[in-house]
């Protein structure tokens, strides 16, 4: 299993972490948490600052990540060599959502970064999630697969959460029931686009979108953000990057 690189958490940090979830459930991922952490993690409010620039929204950040490195670290552990891809796949998620463990903070968080403001970095991070999913199974795709994988992911396991958030069913049975569903769902997508390149009558129609897609490249290297570039068109008598 191949395991992206995550970097450690800092250890003041995950003394914020621990001592703002008791309060998340009472006051959100909010200033007033952010103090009573550093309080309660014998952290000044100089130093909470430091770690947590924008405050409490970072701080439900740092709890975010948190998750994934917990999953990440999972997987890498896990031997799934005898599972199909999609069950890999639904399995990586079922970890993410169990390492996230207090499903109250992960409802707080998900309000939090539905505000307008906060709405990019709580797209960032579910864009990451995405990202560390397919790094750890293996995905060495280069070109526009490699966005197509991590958006459809990213859809797959933001439905996932809100279902699970609300979820009452014994052992969270139902949202594993619906997580199938989605990558079901997204299979038949991929069918359908295998049928679309076989077919005579239809890849004409494709073939302008996949010469422009086809200049699409992945990353150089990991970033948080949604990331990418697209070439420049090749120069007369010169061969493109």
């Amino acid at each position: 299993m191949t395991q992206p690189h995550a970097a450690a958490e800092d250890p003041a940090l995950a003394r914020l972490v621990d001592a703002a979830l008791p309060h998340v459930a009472f006051d959100g991922w909010s200033e007033v948490t952010l103090r009573a952490a550093a309080r309660d993690a014998g952290l000044s409010p100089d130093e909470a600052r430091r770690l947590l620039p924008r405050g409490a929204v970072d701080l439900a950040a740092a709890f975010h990540r948190r998750g994934d490195r917990e999953m990440i670290a999972r997987l890498a552990a896990a031997d799934l060599s005898s599972l199909r891809f999609r069950d890999r796949v639904a399995s990586a998620v079922r970890y993410r959502l169990e390492a996230a463990g207090d499903r109250e903070a992960v409802r707080r968080a998900a309000a939090l970064f539905a505000l307008p403001h906060n709405a990019p970095l709580g797209a960032q991070l579910i864009w990451g999630t995405a990202d560390a999913i397919w790094t750890a199974l293996g995905d060495t795709s280069q070109d526009i697969n490699w966005y197509s994988k991590r958006a459809t992911l990213s859809a797959v396991y933001s439905a996932t959460v809100l279902y699970w958030l609300g979820d009452e069913s014994p052992d969270h049975a139902a949202t594993w029931d619906f997580l199938d569903r989605r990558i079901e769902d997204v299979m038949r997508i991929e069918k359908l686009k295998a049928q679309i390149s076989e077919s005579p009558a239809l890849k004409g129609l494709a073939a302008l979108p996949a010469r422009l897609f086809a200049r699409v490249r992945a990353p150089a290297a990991p970033r948080d953000d949604l990331p990418g570039r697209w070439p420049s068109p090749p120069r007369e008598g010169k061969e493109s990057p």
